[in-house]
């Protein structure tokens, strides 16, 4: 709102206004003027200036003041200080100088004297207004929680042919707890045999980590195997030591891109919509004076908004945008950078503990100069490697984004560059990318020392473009050129297009453009057979070779159920293959098995994924878990129905726990318990509560749900007459138990015990009533009537 910190409160209106209305009920009705008037009736010859209190209404909006002005000749008059506090723009003035409203440029006043109140209406030129920011919240903070507890992902797979087979176990291991982090291991178990040999295998470790995060600062700290940070013109390598840097995964809701902003004014309060490519994006209301949108926009490239205003008077306006988005620029202020330093790993897959000897180091920085420029930097070396580059990224607003950056590395006597240069370009119809990246003379970098060193020549080009009637075109171009051999050159094109949305077209045809015999043609048609069910042909050359395809099938449910697979293939000059599985999704994992293989060679396979989790004391199977997740919690409430974003996911076991995944870290997830659900003798708390995990961690929800002993107890007085409504009743050893007697003389009470002695206080005064509860198959059994005795007087 504009300026509203310096208005009162309209809670100290209400109680000042009575007052001054009461104070100045003569003067104004002296003025006798009628309401919602512009003008006030000339005042009586001789008549001194009439001092008001008026509540003040500016362009059809209230502003919770309560401001002098000065009746005089009819006039209405103020004070530059007065229509400071409204937002005029007030020139210099002398002191006691009063200013005539109805002389200001284009303004009307209407001056209501039964209300005591003056309508204002001024035009916005008039009037210093701060601009109102409404749309996207960038720096929202969601407080996470995890709680101890152990899990095991697991991955299951055979084969066994008559040529080979094998047996691959893969496994996950994390544990995490409270502010100690995440610590995780992967490990991969490995036994084969040939026609020629026997059984043999091994086991290797993967990565391990041990991972802590500091929300409120966007800071992530990993200890362990790390990948280096890379940026788009460097290559990042497996480290054995640690990273530290920004994390934006930590905060979700804050926006890290440039947004499109959309400027207009509102005379009067408004309702305003912004419309994307004619998507609905943001609905919102708007105070008098100018504001400044800013939105989500919900695509990459260019698009067009509309601004659309409808004001309080139902007059609407509509504001025209073009704008363009991109994913690849830093907001104006905002930095992103990590750290690295350790050992390179090597022989990864292959060996457990396999690293290289020298300390190595590596350091990215990203930063926001405006929401048009972001500037990098990068910086890598050790074992006499000194490599360091700086580039920037640059939108040019409708005209596409440019980036650029350039490298120079140092390695013993060798010294090299490395320059990269692109351009791309996006709309709903069309788009455009270009980028070269080179390299000169002895260019390093870590990864050279370690595997195979950069491309000296890496181009690309792709241009695209789609129409609902003719579909999506595209061709592309590709350049590669390593140390030592000869350069590589590709083009490619495709077409594809859908047809009612039950079936699609799809055309390629890459071209090596140095060897006219290789070249690859594909022709596929796809076809919906249902729900979950396709149908897909195709018809492949490559190198000479020709193979066609069919393949149907029906995927995997999200909730659960069968999926299966049958494909043929006939490839030249004369030979078969064909495949069939089937698989099955449960709440405690997957399976799936097959046969394949063609001629006299088939073989068979199965594979079964899950997890485990240890956590709240219970132990749950689960499907594979790779994000956050919960454990609910019903108060040893068994049967339970539990709800996810308002979708049934389970409910609670035989200790009234239930394994929710997956849930969003770092984000609310909304899970709720349906009270209609629940026992009638059943009390709870929240019936809906937020869960927010941290990444790959688990956090527990309890929801407070508690069996009661609950009856309703009819309560008469000595001659049978029900007891008065309103009558308050409480177990004298329980005081929390007070309840109201309603009609008939009936009293609900849900904390009874085996034996209870009931104390009511009546309009006629205290009397107590004793009694058992009884045994019977109703969950709030009906008690009496029974005889309250009146306590003797002391």
């Amino acid at each position: 709102m504009a300026k509203l910190s310096s208005r009162r409160s309209s809670s100290t209106l209400r109680r000042v206004k009575p007052l001054l209305l009461a104070a100045l009920w003569l003067p104004a009705n002296v003025l006798a003027v009628t309401t919602a008037v512009p003008l006030l009736e000339p005042d009586p010859p001789g008549q001194a200036d009439i001092t008001l209190y008026l509540d003040v209404e500016l362009n059809q909006q209230a502003t919770g003041l309560l401001l002098p002005f000065v009746s005089r000749n009819g006039r209405l008059y103020a004070s530059p200080d007065t229509l400071s506090r409204l937002d005029f723009q007030v020139a210099d003035a002398g002191p006691g100088e009063l200013i005539a409203l109805d002389q200001l440029r284009g303004v009307e006043v209407h001056y209501d004297a039964s209300m005591q109140r003056v309508s204002i209406s001024a035009p916005l030129s008039q009037l210093d207004l701060q601009t109102t920011i409404v749309g996207v919240d960038r720096t929202e903070v969601v407080p996470a929680t995890n709680s101890p507890g152990l899990l095991l992902n697991y991955d299951l797979y055979v084969n066994h042919g008559d040529l080979s087979s094998n047996a691959t176990a893969f496994a996950e291991l994390r544990a995490f707890g409270g502010k100690l982090g995440v610590f995780s291991t992967t490990a991969v178990t490995r036994a084969f045999r040939t026609s020629e040999t026997d059984w043999s295998g091994d086991s290797v470790r993967l990565d391990s980590s041990w991972d802590l995060a500091f929300p409120q600062s966007m800071l992530s700290l990993r200890v362990g195997d790390v990948t280096t940070g890379n940026l788009s013109w460097t290559r990042a390598v497996r480290v054995g030591g640690i990273r530290i840097g920004r994390d934006f995964g930590l905060q979700p809701y804050r926006v890290t891109t440039p947004l499109p902003a959309f400027l207009g004014e509102a005379a009067v309060p408004s309702q305003l919509e912004l419309y994307v490519n004619g998507v609905r994006q943001y609905s919102g209301e708007i105070p008098v004076g100018p504001f400044q949108l800013i939105s989500q926009p919900g695509i990459n490239g260019s698009g067009n908004a509309q601004v659309v205003i409808t004001d309080a008077f139902g007059a609407v306006r509509t504001l025209d945008f073009p704008f363009y988005a991109t994913q690849s620029l830093l907001a104006r202020g905002l930095s992103d950078w990590s750290v690295t330093a350790g050992l390179v790993r090597e022989d990864y897959g292959l060996r457990s503990f396999s690293y290289g000897d020298a300390l190595v180091g590596s350091g990215e920085w990203r930063y926001g100069v405006s929401d048009d420029l972001t500037v990098e930097a990068h910086g890598e070396g050790g074992d006499g490697l000194a490599n360091v580059g700086a580039g920037a990224v640059w939108s040019m607003g409708q005209l596409g984004v440019v980036s650029a950056s350039y490298t120079d590395s140092r390695w013993d006597q060798h010294t090299g560059s490395q320059t990269a240069l692109a351009y791309s370009w996006n709309s709903p119809r069309f788009n455009l990318s270009l980028s070269t990246q080179r390299t000169h003379g002895d260019y390093r970098d870590i990864a050279s020392g370690y595997g195979q060193a950069p491309a000296r020549i890496s181009e690309r080009a792709l241009v695209g473009w789609n129409a609902p009637s003719v579909g999506n075109i595209g061709a592309s171009y590709l350049r590669l050129q390593y140390p030592g051999a000869e350069a590589s050159r590709y083009a490619s094109t495709y077409w594809n297009r859908s047809f009612g949305g039950n079936s699609a077209l799809n055309l390629s045809v890459n071209q090596n453009l140095d060897d006219s015999e290789d070249r690859s043609l594909y022709l596929g048609i796809s076809v919906s057979l249902g729900e979950r069910r396709m149908l897909n042909t195709s018809l492949q050359r490559n190198a000479g070779r020709d193979s066609i395809n069919v393949d149907a099938s029906q995927s995997v449910p999200t909730d659960g159920g069968l999926s299966w697979r049958l494909q043929a293939s006939h490839l030249d000059p004369d030979a078969y293959q064909g495949l069939a599985e089937a698989g099955w999704l449960g709440d405690y994992g997957q399976v799936s098995g097959g046969v394949a293989g063609g001629g006299e060679s088939w073989y068979g396979y199965a594979g079964a994924n899950g997890g485990l989790v240890l956590m709240s004391g219970d132990v749950f199977a689960s499907r594979r878990v790779n994000d956050a997740f919960a454990v609910v919690s019903t108060g040893d409430i068994p049967g339970v129905p539990v709800k996810l974003e308002n979708r049934l996911v389970g409910s609670s076991n035989d200790n009234g726990l239930l394994l929710v995944t997956p849930l969003n870290a770092w984000q609310r997830n909304r899970l709720a318990i349906d009270p209609m659900d629940l026992p009638a003798d059943m009390r709870l708390g929240k019936v809906e509560m937020f869960a927010v995990p941290s990444d790959r961690a688990g956090t527990e929800v309890q929801f407070e749900i508690q069996p009661v002993r609950a009856a309703v107890v009819v309560l008469h007085d000595a001659g049978g007459v029900p007891l008065a409504v309103g009558s308050s009743a409480a177990l004298i050893d329980n005081p929390a138990s007070a309840a109201f007697v309603g009609y008939d003389g009936e009293v609900y009470l849900d904390l009874l015990g085996d034996d209870n002695v009931l104390q009511v206080t009546t309009p006629e005064g205290v009397c107590r009533v004793s009694f058992e509860y009884p045994i019977s198959p109703e969950p709030i059994p009906r008690i009496g009537p029974l005889t309250c005795i009146p306590e003797a007087l002391p």
